[in-house]
């Protein structure tokens, strides 16, 4: 019996279960970076925050289709958690990549706000 069908079937759920469980705690958590950001201005960060993690759904299950294929056979359920654990531990990096990659840039955008806190006042 060849399980590649059943990896499938696990594999693109759980990848974006992950995802989507991601994507949500960086919204509502970035949510409040964005707002201190742009100097209270809701509507803007809350546009840029809902940017941000469409951005986010389409790159991490793009990739996780993208990798979907199995070239192998899986004729064995050691088989298939090996498989898994190897596809989903990548988008598990990829995901914590991404993650720190928002905390940084959001940080970056903090410390250039704090330091110039009137500059939207001038354009």
């Amino acid at each position: 019996m060849n399980y590649i069908i059943l990896t499938y079937a696990l594999y693109l759920p759980a990848t974006i279960g992950l995802t989507v469980w991601v994507a949500k705690t960086l919204f509502v958590n970035g949510r409040i970076f964005l707002i201190d950001i742009f100097h209270g201005n809701e509507l803007l960060a809350d546009s840029v925050n809902k940017l941000l993690v469409t951005g986010f759904y389409l790159i991490n299950i793009g990739y996780a289709v993208y990798t979907l294929q199995i070239l192998d056979d899986i004729q064995t359920t050691r088989a298939v958690i090996e498989k898994l654990s190897l596809k989903l531990g990548a988008i598990i990096l990829i995901l914590g990549g991404m993650h720190f990659f928002n905390l940084f840039m959001f940080f970056n955008l903090r410390k250039r706000a704090t330091k110039n806190p009137t500059h939207h006042d001038q354009v």
